[in-house]
């Protein structure tokens, strides 16, 4: 793919939901778009699988922004193409804490919300109105599409425009964390709360209380409730980016699966051309105006090779390791899915052990007729957040990787156990590691969630989608906002807009 005088051309590395939605807007606008990724289906994180009948989501089991003025609405109706169908999650979440069988609800409705975390956490009510307090003049901000963090001019402009006076609120929060809040209000010591906002915050911000960026997690607790929510779809996430991949098809996009990009190449100081190898392990050369980039920043860096600038490489270098996942799924009859289950729960299985280090679950349930199971049966995801590292030292121990996968497993389901009727009920049983999340996404080690949302890694400071290399984008969960379908599809916009720009 060249450039011509009459159409711009983009070469988009990746076909995660931000490697999507970014080459189904540049399509729409105009420009020649070709995605390759190495896997056998578009989706990444957020694709699915089938076996004996089950359909499972591999990593994100629910969706943000599909409400009016939502990231996915916007983007779908720019697009012309209908969302998905769905229905709000209610509870959202329900967290069951160590020792306890009552469920901490986080509901929909705002004031069924706030009664319930005032009969749970009493005393607290001082802590979740000060997030709302800032949660309010960060959304406006954000609805109002800034750059963060800006790089040259332009972004400053989208950054300075999104001001309002209302925004100067949240300014003495910029440095600190959730943590610090707690301490504010003589709530460091609730362990209760602290537990509960452990466990919510690791899903969100990929760290625990004392290190999420307070501003970061007012926004992220917030989007549970009305007029936002979470959804689930219908049919399974496959179906998001489905139909992002018709509407890149329709506007003249093509999607090259199989096939894995080696290399970025610079040519007098600015991405030009990436090394792609197909099915055929034919490698060959392919230049664009513009290269975006859906990966870690680490796999950034990697494809750079030796033109990676050297103050991004130490910078990426000396981040704290990101999160791997450890996920099992089963299919079971529908028996043993206690009655008005939830559709995701939250346990912690050991107060003493950090939450998301293989003591914990986060637990999505299928619900009849939703698509992801035969009549009469239903799916379970469960999945941790775990230290990538232990199982990448196993990448070449096969027996030890074996052995270890299949004791995470079964004290997994034992732990599920507990809940669910688990006794007889299992048809279909597999687990994925962090190796299996690098084998099937190419991420390097198996990493999921971003960079984590701590202070010197969140908005204002943290990787930008302009990267230092002059037409080179970066797309997806390790830049502002973060992770989740939401956050990447937030990122791929601002590209979108940037490249624009850029062009004019």
């Amino acid at each position: 793919m060249t450039s011509s005088d009459s159409q711009r051309t983009a070469i988009v590395i990746g076909a995660g939901i931000g490697g999507l939605t970014a080459a189904a807007l540049l399509a729409k606008r105009g420009y020649g778009v070709t995605v390759y990724d190495q896997a056998i289906v578009p989706g990444g994180c957020a694709s699915t699988f089938q076996r004996k009948g089950f359909t499972f989501d591999v990593g994100a089991t629910q969706v943000a922004g599909l409400e009016p003025g939502g990231i996915h609405h916007r983007i779908f109706e720019e697009l012309g193409i209908d969302l998905p169908a769905a229905t709000p999650c209610d509870p959202a979440c329900a967290v069951v804490l160590p020792g306890e069988t009552e469920p901490i609800n986080v509901w929909r409705d705002p004031d069924r919300w706030k009664a319930e975390r005032q009969r749970q956490f009493p005393g607290s009510e001082g802590f979740w109105n000060l997030l709302t307090t800032l949660f309010e003049p960060s959304w406006a901000f954000q609805a109002r599409d800034p750059v963060l963090p800006p790089r040259n001019f332009w972004d400053l402009t989208q950054l300075v425009g999104a001001m309002r006076p209302d925004t100067l609120i949240t300014a003495p929060f910029t440095f600190s964390t959730v943590g610090d809040a707690l301490k504010w209000f003589g709530l460091e010591n609730d362990r209760r709360l602290k537990t509960f906002l452990d466990m919510q915050l690791k899903l969100y911000s990929q760290v625990l209380t004392d290190e999420t960026a307070l501003l970061y997690a007012a926004t992220a607790m917030a989007m549970s409730q009305l007029p936002f929510g979470l959804w689930h779809l219908e049919g399974s996430m496959q179906v998001l980016s489905d139909r992002l991949v018709s509407a890149i098809e329709r506007d003249g996009g093509e999607i090259h699966l199989r096939h894995t990009v080696e290399g970025i190449h610079l040519t007098n100081g600015k991405a030009t051309s990436v090394t792609v190898r197909g099915p055929k392990k034919d490698a060959v050369q392919v230049s664009a105006d513009h290269i975006v980039a859906n990966v870690t920043v680490q796999d950034l860096v990697r494809l750079l090779g030796d033109s990676a600038p050297k103050g991004y490489g130490k910078r990426v270098e000396s981040l704290n390791p990101p999160s791997g996942a450890f996920v099992v799924y089963l299919g079971v009859n529908q028996t043993a899915i206690p009655k008005d289950c939830p559709p995701h729960l939250q346990f912690l299985y050991d107060g003493d052990g950090p939450v998301g280090e293989n003591n914990s679950l986060f637990v999505s349930v299928s619900k009849p007729g939703d698509g992801r199971a035969p009549e009469g049966m239903a799916t379970i995801v469960a999945s941790s957040f775990v230290d990538a590292e232990p199982w990448w030292a196993l990448k070449d121990d096969p027996e030890g990787y074996k052995a270890r996968k299949q004791d995470w497993t079964e004290t997994a389901i034992a732990r599920l156990a507990t809940y669910f009727d688990l006794e007889g009920t299992i048809v279909y049983e597999e687990a994925g590691t962090p190796l299996t999340f690098w084998r099937y996404t190419a991420r390097e080690k198996g990493y999921v969630g971003g960079v984590g949302m701590r202070v010197p890694t969140f908005g204002p400071f943290g990787f930008a989608t302009r990267t230092p290399v002059e037409n080179l984008w970066l797309v997806g969960d390790s830049t502002h906002p973060g992770e989740g379908t939401a956050g990447v599809s937030y990122s791929a916009l601002t590209v979108v807009r940037q490249i624009e720009a850029a062009d004019l």
